[in-house]
């Protein structure tokens, strides 16, 4: 926590009313001591002398609990935006299972909630979905419980809320499960509200964090495992029904967010000079992320020869040499082929992601409508 006075020692008395111990990291605050306001309990007050940020305040708990042996440790914001009687609904999620991160799903649809809040967890679900292919509702809830010995073992970077970001990508890479809890949300009148979340650094750093996962996530290096993988093998049965094949292929990872990345993923790679080489790479980079390989792979025909080429060609020689290519002749066209080549990657790096944003935002409206009209239809048909 760092500088909730208000708030901090209502939370903490009333965890430690249903939790056999309580711990508190006081990130540097400076509008009160913590541990006079807690005198008189046995809650535990470990201090950072300046603030160091939500990540390394979690990491600072983590590492003193496995110290006492705890197997799990469940972490909970001191701004009283969570509800500590939430705690005893994690409980029966954490019995037998060392290898699961329970999630506690905020309901961001109540009165006061800020809307960067629930653009925030949108965005952030969907990175997710893409960095480690599991969806959850509400990745960037801070009431969490971590199975303390399997988290202990990451290699984590981030200290500050870009922290809650790499955690759960990277336990989902060691073979954690991540599971999901609804729990109660309050936020103050705007007027009321104190955040320590800085929009612009903090999102910067989530940003930045999310390039390094997905980056990472494209990488044909295996990530080391913790646990063991429960991802079926491909069956030889499916590979004699073709027609069953397709049918899964094309219903993976069909939302319209996904299908509508897929669609941005294989335009921007098939503009770009990638000769003989569009398809793999498009399967590769669409396996990786998990998007949806069929509309990946099938909306490169926008971009095949000779329009989109010929339309990087023509930008990229204006951009060389301040004027428009205009003599179209084998000498130009063969004899130059490697200064085409060149003006061909500069032209497409305008003209690939100016397409990837067109494409996809299409395809992701129609994919929208088009599963919302089937969904009217089976709400009509049901009634």
């Amino acid at each position: 926590m760092y500088n909730n006075k208000e708030t901090v020692a209502s939370v903490a008395v009333e965890c430690r009313s249903l939790m056999p111990q309580v711990v508190v990291v006081d990130d540097g605050s400076t509008d009160a001591d913590v541990e006079g306001l807690l005198s008189g309990s046995d809650i535990t007050v470990l201090r950072h002398e300046k603030n160091r940020g939500k990540g390394a305040a979690i990491l600072t708990a983590l590492r003193y609990v496995r110290a006492q042996g705890a197997r799990f440790m469940i972490t909970i914001d001191a701004d009283g935006q969570h509800q500590p009687r939430d705690l005893e609904k994690f409980i029966p999620l954490l019995q037998g299972d060392d290898a699961a991160i329970v999630i506690g799903c905020r309901d961001l649809t109540e009165t006061n909630v800020p809307r960067r809040s629930r653009v925030g967890s949108q965005i952030g679900n969907f990175w997710l979905r893409i960095e480690a292919g599991v969806s959850i509702d509400d990745c960037q809830s801070g009431f969490r419980a971590y199975p303390v010995e399997h988290i202990s073992q990451l290699n984590l970077s981030g200290s500050h809320f870009d922290f809650e970001t790499e955690v759960l990508a990277k336990a989902v890479w060691a073979g954690m499960k991540l599971r999901t809890v609804e729990v109660d949300v309050w936020y103050p009148e705007p007027r009321l509200r104190v955040s320590r979340f800085k929009p612009f650094v903090d999102n910067l750093r989530i940003s930045g964090m999310h390039a390094r996962l997905v980056g990472r996530r494209l990488l044909p290096v295996p990530h080391r495992r913790l646990l063991p993988s429960e991802k079926p093998r491909l069956e030889l049965r499916m590979l004699l029904h073709p027609i069953r094949m397709l049918r899964g292929l094309l219903e993976e990872n069909a939302t319209p967010g996904l299908l509508g990345m897929s669609a941005a993923v294989g335009t921007f790679l098939a503009a770009l000079p990638l000769i003989s080489l569009h398809t793999v790479m498009i399967i590769y980079i669409a396996t990786r992320l998990r998007l949806n390989r069929v509309m990946a792979v099938s909306i490169q025909n926008l971009c095949m020869p000779p329009f989109v080429p010929m339309l990087c060609i023509e930008l990229g020689y204006r951009m060389r040499y301040g004027h428009w290519l205009t003599e179209f002749s084998r000498k130009t066209l063969v004899g130059e082929l490697h200064h085409r080549l060149f003006e061909w990657l500069l032209g497409s790096l305008v003209v690939a992601p100016v397409a990837a944003v067109l494409v996809g935002g299409g395809v992701f409206l129609a994919a929208r409508a088009i599963q919302g009209r089937g969904r009217r239809q089976s709400d009509a048909a049901g009634a």
